[in-house]
């Protein structure tokens, strides 16, 4: 754009004046509106990531925030003998909560997050996008063209090249990563159990420091019906309530951090020297081995951190970083010191050193934000524990169960009612079995210190291979995370007598479950694609396949997105009788945090077209939950419906297409559909392995068609359109859902433990865990079941 510049007579006079001419005032007027919009969108992005960060105090940070009611007691359950042991477990405090959730957590192990996903599952999902570590081998090249299926790559002679050959070598380290991954997510669950436990038990403990006649059996009583009620409410889901969480939240952690200045300014300041690391030495020296198993109760300080890394879906790294810096790394600080200055005029008063420190003035409304924060707490774990499930779900790593979305706003918002009977079996027994605070916090210690230590072995990979970061700041991270958490980790092995050994036996139990499901789930998987149908079989069977082809469509559930699985020949042999038209369907979750709708489906054709045959793969996140309902199969025949269009507009301007992914778009499609690889004539009309696809083809809207599409549109206008007037009344005509019944049996010369965990464990797994045909909500009248046998 040119423009023409004046300058006035008088302008050595007038210091040189520039008057630009009128044709650049409308330029400018619009510079000026681009920065005032900049400026509103930059406001507009501050006020969102402070409203973001007050949120997420009620779903973050309930756990870590409520651990001030325990701590202290968990740390001297004998009393304390000198008051300046409680200055040197106060230095404790202050760098455990300045090393592990502040440093390690809010600022290195949150920015792993898989798309805002956090949690164990989520890191081995990102691990396995950048390293083939994932033990059940259904990955397609078609599925790295997801928009949400990012990774970064690497030089192939880098050290991180180096370590994704090492894990891909051998099958063992797959298998001993999945098994970290599940020691990890049993611990969470653990976790889960626990945390309402002694959260609620001791806010309920208010109760008999105001009123000492009350035995100790009312107080359990208190807490059982609470933690009832908490469980049972769990069906409405957090969104109804969860407008509640950030208030309480924010309210407590004010309360604790104001009462714990007042107790500094009236009882000793000089606790604050606790800040120099040194009391920390001199605590060691003077306490010894007792001083050093006290590290299980300071352990209990940094609860709640492995659930603020479960919890981060829907909240900004950023808005995470600033309510922790900001609101609740100084009110913890604030809290622990004031009751440590407490505690150095009232050692006597450790058991129940938070309710003491209280003034009698503000006794009973703390008790009751104390008891709404320890449910808010609960409900944070119990929410991770729910996420984590579906997570482990979607992995092939747990027994199917119901999953309900409770929120229509929030995807991650779930609720999963076999999981959420069992939690309040189990954490009622817990709390009504101990009776104890002590005895479940050092049971809550070894939860925590656990699901810690796998997280740091899980970041060494996730620096190396996601970051690609130099392999010394990996040894550095790794070698301070586990100084520090392998200390608490030897101080909580001493207390595995003493309540420890709960968490140990909760997470084995689910240990088994989920590697045996596992186990039984990757035999099936290799069961089926080892056993699959050659297409030169299906092609000699001819159009009718060899058989009467009735009126209806046949939905051939699979587990296989590459080939004929072995179900079909079987179902075939077995009953001459086949639907006009066979769609086999494979529901196929990734590992990603989501697939957007519109790249939900990959649709093929499977033989000639008078065979009448298709596979539709259904691809999955693990945040997405799978409906079976009349709107997914409505979807599922648009799919196919639009891939019959495409290949006959296609036709005309190529040689083949392998693949129609429905809607997907890339970065190199924003605007159309695409078709899979270029290959040889025939490729359209005979299924070849997923190996063969060399390339994704972006193909324009209709409206952006060039003339040789449209061309070959009009001249395969009347075939498409009979095709699909066929397909909609095959599709009139009856849907059929044929699934198969695959039982696993262990050989008759296996070994004993193999021959338990197949026929017994698997066994009973499969016969309580809902039905494929109850998960995809198929009608008992349109279900027909496959059975067959194998045995591993």
């Amino acid at each position: 754009m040119t423009s023409r510049v004046e300058i006035d007579e008088d302008s050595e006079m007038k210091g040189s004046m520039w008057v630009l001419d009128q044709k650049l005032d409308q330029p400018m007027d619009e510079e000026a509106g681009r920065l005032s919009n900049m400026y509103k969108e930059k406001k507009f992005s501050v006020l969102l990531l402070l409203r973001l960060a007050y949120q997420s105090l009620g779903v973050v940070y309930g756990d870590l925030g409520t651990s001030p009611l325990y701590v202290f007691y968990n740390t001297f359950p004998r009393g304390i003998s000198d008051p300046e042991d409680v200055v040197g477990a106060l230095s404790l405090i202050i760098y455990s909560l300045t090393l592990i959730p502040l440093i390690k957590y809010v600022f290195i192990v949150c920015k792993a997050n898989d798309n805002g996903q956090g949690g164990t599952f989520a890191l081995y999902s990102l691990l396995c996008r950048h390293a083939k570590v994932k033990t059940i081998p259904n990955q397609h090249r078609t599925d790295e063209e997801l928009t949400t299926y990012s990774r970064s790559k690497f030089h192939e002679h880098s050290f991180a090249a180096k370590t994704k050959g090492w894990l891909e070598k051998h099958s063992s380290r797959k298998n001993a990563l999945l098994i970290l991954v599940l020691v990890g997510t049993s611990m969470v669950v653990g976790d889960g159990i626990l945390t309402p436990a002694v959260s609620v038990l001791s806010a309920a403990g208010g109760i008999k420091v105001n009123h000492p006649h009350v035995s100790s059996d009312v107080v359990v009583l208190v807490a059982v019906v609470i933690l009832v009620g908490l469980f049972s409410l769990q069906r409405y889901g957090t969104d109804r309530v969860g407008w509640l969480f950030a208030p309480v939240v924010l309210l407590w952690l004010l309360l604790i951090g104001g009462i714990g200045m007042f107790n500094i300014w009236k009882y000793d300041k000089t606790v604050l020297r606790a800040f120099s690391p040194v009391y920390i030495f001199r605590y060691f020296r003077r306490r010894g081995m007792d001083g050093w198993t006290s590290l299980g109760g300071v352990l209990l300080s940094i609860t709640g951190t492995e659930a603020l890394f479960a919890d981060l879906a829907h909240f900004r790294v950023a808005a995470v970083q600033i309510a922790f810096t900001v609101v609740v790394f100084p009110c913890l600080l604030l809290a622990y010191s004031g009751q440590a200055a407490y505690l150095m005029h009232n050692t006597d008063h450790v058991v129940d050193a938070f309710y003491r420190s209280i003034p009698e003035s503000i006794y009973w409304p703390v008790f009751v934000v104390a008891t709404a924060a320890a449910v808010v707490a609960s409900q944070a774990t119990i929410s991770a524990t729910f996420s984590i499930i579906k997570q482990a779900l979607a992995h092939g790593c747990f027994p199917r169960v119901k999953v309900v979305h409770t929120s229509k706003n929030f995807l991650g918002q779930i609720y999963v009612p076999d999981i959420n009977w069992i939690l309040m079996i189990l954490c009622i027994a817990v709390t009504a079995g101990f009776k104890n605070q002590s005895q479940i916090g050092n049971a809550y210690g070894t939860a925590v210190v656990v699901v810690m230590l796998v997280t740091t072995l899980l970041m060494i990979l996730i620096m190396i291979l996601v970051w690609r970061c130099h392999w010394v700041i990996a040894l550095i991270f790794t070698g301070l995370s586990l100084v520090v958490e392998c200390s608490y980790f030897s101080a909580v092995l001493f207390k595995v007598d003493q309540g420890g050994w709960v968490p140990l036996v909760i997470a084995g139990a689910f240990l088994i479950i989920m590697y045996v499901w596992h186990y039984g789930t990757v035999k099936r998987y290799e069961f089926e694609l080892h056993s699959k149908v050659s297409m030169a079989w299906v092609l000699g069977l001819g159009p009718s396949l060899g058989l009467v082809r009735v009126p209806g469509i046949g939905l051939v559930y699979t587990e296989l997105a590459s080939g004929v699985p072995h179900i079909f020949s079987h179902f075939i042999t077995n009953l001459p009788a086949i639907h006009s038209v066979v769609v086999f369907v494979c529901v196929k979750y990734l590992p990603v945090y989501t697939v957007p709708e519109e790249e939900r489906f990959l649709v093929k054709r499977i033989g000639p077209k008078n065979f009448h045959m298709f596979r539709c793969v259904a691809r999955y996140g693990y945040k997405d939950l799978h409906k079976k309902d009349d709107d997914f199969e409505k979807k599922l025949f648009d799919s196919i419906f639009l891939f019959v269009r495409l290949e006959s507009m296609m036709e005309g301007c190529s040689d083949s297409d392998e693949y129609s992914l429905y809607g997907q778009q890339t970065e190199h499609s924003r605007d159309g559909l695409l078709i899979g690889n270029h290959g040889n004539a025939a490729s359209h009309d005979v299924d070849t392995t997923f190996s063969s696809v060399d390339s994704i083809v972006p193909v324009r809207s209709p409206m952006r068609m060039n003339n040789t599409v449209r061309s070959s549109e009009q001249a395969s206008n009347h075939t498409d359109s009979d095709e699909i007037e066929f397909l909609i009344t095959c599709r009139d005509a009856g849907v059929v859902h044929i699934m198969g019944n695959t039982v696993i049996r262990a050989r008759r010369e296996s070994k004993f433990y193999k021959k338990i965990a197949v026929d017994y464990v698997y066994a009973f797994l499969r016969k309580i865990c809902r039905e494929n045909s109850v998960i995809f909500n198929v009608p008992h009248e349109c279900l027909l079941n496959v059975g067959q046998i194998f045995y591993v």
